[in-house]
């Protein structure tokens, strides 16, 4: 294992995120310590979640035998997609921001944006995995719809979770509520605007962070 994890600079990666995220940890316990208010104690949950898409992609690519089983690469994506919004959904906490808090809001714009920080290097990493194994299969052109499909598919879901308050595991738990839910807004898409303009917009956005960061590191890879 480790051996694999040194390929890719993987090791790496799993040090800085393991770093990252008892960095994020030990600011919410600060928080909660000063002002002994558990409110910002939730975002721990949350970058858990959003760890969940990165452990199923290094999963597979730490483990290539499993490349080679049909099944279970379809189980794996499946389960992959269904909680990749998790990733970008932290940068939504910032409506929790209030300046009347117990704690300077600079504290907790920090607090949050470090916590919505880690979660999208989550994301962005599990979906350049996803990548490798798409382009086994498919051509860069398809990968690269593929991908930004995916973000735009992530902002429904951050919809589905910030306002319809559905999360990942409701989908095993409640999946009747989900399916109505989901089917009103695309059999009656002009009576959900909200529905369309954040998972349009955060759609944008979340692929103008992917796509800098694969512009930032095609430039760190190409020879000067």
């Amino acid at each position: 294992m480790l051996t694999s994890l040194k390929k890719g600079n993987r090791l790496n990666e799993t040090i800085f995120l393991g770093v990252s995220c008892i960095l994020c940890f030990f600011f919410s316990i600060y928080r909660y310590s000063y002002t002994d208010t558990k409110m910002f104690l939730f975002l721990n949950w949350n970058l858990f979640l959003a760890f969940i898409p990165w452990a199923l992609s290094s999963l597979v690519m730490l483990k290539p035998e499993i490349q080679n089983k049909k099944r279970t690469i379809v189980l794996l994506l499946f389960f992959w997609l269904l909680f990749f919004p998790n990733a970008p959904y932290i940068l939504t906490d910032l409506f929790h921001l209030n300046a009347n808090s117990s704690m300077p809001i600079w504290f907790d714009l920090i607090l949050i944006l470090s916590f919505a920080w880690v979660g999208l290097v989550f994301g962005m990493l599990s979906l350049w995995d996803i990548e490798k194994l798409m382009q086994k299969k498919m051509s860069s052109t398809w990968t690269s719809i593929l991908s930004t499909a995916f973000l735009f598919l992530s902002s429904f879901g951050i919809y589905l979770g910030r306002y319809l308050r559905w999360n990942s595991w409701d989908i095993v738990h409640h999946p009747s509520g989900i399916i109505y839910d989901v089917s009103d807004r695309f059999l009656h898409p002009f009576d959900h605007p909200r529905t369309w303009g954040v998972t349009i917009f955060m759609g944008i956005f979340l692929n103008m962070v992917y796509w800098s960061l694969k512009l930032i590191r095609k430039r760190m890879s190409t020879p000067h």
